[in-house]
């Protein structure tokens, strides 16, 4: 299965930003030329949001730039995008994004057997000290991998 995911875009802010409680997949309804332009690799989510409206979640601010090698049918680059999830996800989110503190943030867009497809995440704004104690935690991880990668070559 991990052979036919082609990641286009990550958002690697969205993990240091927020605590990540629950993810789900979603389907994006695009255009032609945004499919394009994403299959060359092209697109940025970190300044992207999700929010529920009359039933349907929507995505909006993601950067997808215009197909190169398309003319007058290009689509807007950071055009409202809708996402394609069952009532009973779009229910869950809904309800957990009442919560204080909660928020649908986009984490990953890929591509699985052709179609492209957005992981999305509800996320618990982190305080200043919970991102610098999860930098902490980062780095001792890697000082200790690092020094049984030596340990290892000795």
């Amino acid at each position: 299965m991990a052979d036919d995911i082609s990641v286009v875009a990550t958002n690697r802010a969205a993990r240091h930003e927020y605590f990540i409680d629950d993810t789900f997949e979603a389907g994006l309804v695009l255009r032609g030329t945004e499919v394009k332009a994403l299959r060359m690799g092209r697109a940025a989510i970190g300044d992207g949001y999700i929010h529920i409206d009359n039933g349907e979640a929507w995505l909006e601010n993601v950067h997808i730039p215009e197909y190169v090698q398309g003319t007058w049918t290009n689509h807007a680059p950071r055009r409202k995008r809708k996402l394609l999830l069952h009532h009973a996800q779009i229910d869950a989110l809904l309800i957990k994004t009442r919560e204080k503190g909660f928020t649908i943030v986009p984490l990953k867009l890929y591509f699985v057997k052709g179609r492209a497809k957005l992981e999305i995440g509800i996320g618990r704004g982190k305080k200043h000290y919970d991102k610098r104690q999860t930098l902490r935690e980062k780095q001792d991880t890697r000082e200790a991998q690092r020094a049984m990668s030596l340990r290892r070559h000795d």
